[in-house]
């Protein structure tokens, strides 16, 4: 999954953290995440963490803002749609 053009990608990790963000490589034991934001929690409407990268975070989600990380012990990293990328730009925190 590596690329060299930067993609929306949402990650997930060990530690049960699910992190939406643009990476431009994704192989490897570490993530480099530009403007990623944590998913703190979801709601049963999104359907689960693949949910959040179809189509994204609802009003009953809370999801931080966004910060430069990088990520290790990586378990899952999922391509995330382009309705799903504006949701998440929109930072939905109840």
């Amino acid at each position: 999954m590596s690329k060299s053009k930067e993609r929306a990608v949402l990650v997930t990790t060990e530690f049960r953290g699910i992190f939406f963000g643009y990476a431009t490589k994704t192989d490897g034991d570490t993530i480099n995440l530009k403007r990623a934001r944590n998913c703190i929690s979801w709601s049963s409407d999104v359907k689960g963490f693949l949910g959040l990268a179809k189509s994204g975070p609802s009003k009953n989600c809370r999801v931080g803002p966004p910060a430069d990380i990088e990520l290790r012990k990586i378990t899952c990293v999922a391509e995330v749609t382009s309705e799903a990328v504006k949701l998440w730009e929109q930072q939905p925190w109840n």
